[in-house]
């Protein structure tokens, strides 16, 4: 059996929502919140409204909830969620950046890194062959 939910309009939310729809600058996300009611309120099945809407029904389901709580408003804004990692406490930061503009500690010594550089490539039939490798310091 399909699944439907009953979403009444009043005739001004109905007349605001068809507004959102023909505004050309606003976000469609918007749009496609106000089609997913507008189509709710055609009492069609849950299915069909993700279809036509092009979302999942988990998404009708929230839209259709959201605007049962908060009407139009509801669908106008994302809801707030927590923020990510907590900043650095200036402490660190302070520390961080002390230790970047001081000189470096004593340096140990040691011979200097080679590199292996390749000099020149030679093309063949089955593509480039390297013709000698040196290094340098």
């Amino acid at each position: 059996m399909a699944q439907t939910s009953c979403v009444i309009l009043a005739p001004d939310d109905c007349e605001r929502l068809t507004s959102i729809i023909a505004d050309r600058n606003r976000p469609q996300k918007h749009v496609q919140r106000a089609r997913i009611i507008l189509h709710s309120d055609e009492r069609l099945p849950v299915q069909e409204v993700a279809r036509r809407a092009r979302v999942s029904r988990p998404a009708v389901w929230r839209w259709q909830q959201r605007f049962a709580e908060e009407g139009v408003e509801g669908l106008l804004h994302d809801k707030t969620r927590p923020p990510g990692k907590a900043p650095l406490p200036p402490e660190t930061v302070a520390q961080v950046l002390a230790l970047t503009c001081s000189e470096p500690p004593g340096e140990v010594d040691r011979p200097p890194l080679k590199w292996p550089t390749l000099k020149y490539g030679l093309r063949t039939h089955g593509g480039w062959t390297h013709v000698e490798e040196e290094t340098q310091a």
